[in-house]
């Protein structure tokens, strides 16, 4: 039987995971990724809208970004857009695409990446500690209240202890993995 603290547990566990998989995205690792610019700000016509909603962008390079935008008269304020996002990419007009050339990644910045990986890994590895806290307390007051028996809280806690085990690990797979792209030349 699967409990419901645990399906919320492992719903809240699994967003975490995305979130932090989303954040490992954007991130510059030398290889193209349109993750790496779907979210600067456009101004489209006077509103700020995320370019993935404003152009096609693919990577079909290793070290190029190709922005093709739907209405082609917004090139320049895509263009604009990112050289004031200050990604450290110089875009170049090109008719009606933008090319973003991604430059090497120097010693220092590789180091520096690595660091914000495991700084990125640790936030995530905090906020599942935080989802299994609040969890916890539940099963507590329920076992305060009656509602939960001995032998059922404690088997809930160890399925709980469990479950963010695994969940930590694969954050600090995910960030293993992003550090050995990034050390890769």
């Amino acid at each position: 039987m699967v409990d419901k603290h645990i399906v919320e547990l492992k719903a809240h566990m699994d967003k975490t995971i995305q979130v932090f998989e989303h954040e490992l995205m954007k991130l510059r690792t030398g290889r193209a990724n349109p993750a790496m610019v779907e979210d600067v700000k456009v101004d489209y016509y006077g509103t700020h809208t995320p370019l993935k909603h404003l152009a096609r962008i693919t990577a079909p390079e290793p070290d190029l970004i190709v922005i093709q935008p739907f209405d082609k008269s917004q090139v320049h304020a895509i263009e604009k857009a990112i050289q004031a996002a200050n990604l450290g990419f110089n875009p170049l007009v090109e008719g009606d695409l933008v090319r973003i050339k991604i430059p090497r990644l120097t010693e220092e910045r590789r180091k520096e990446l690595s660091k914000i990986i495991r700084e990125k890994a640790e936030e995530a590895k905090m906020a599942l500690r935080n989802i299994r806290r609040d969890v916890k307390e539940k099963l507590d007051k329920e076992k305060r209240d009656g509602t939960l028996s001995e032998d059922d809280h404690d088997r809930l806690i160890k399925e709980l202890d469990k479950v963010t085990h695994e969940y930590t690990a694969k954050i600090d797979q995910a960030a293993q993995a992003k550090e050995k792209q990034l050390l890769t030349v």
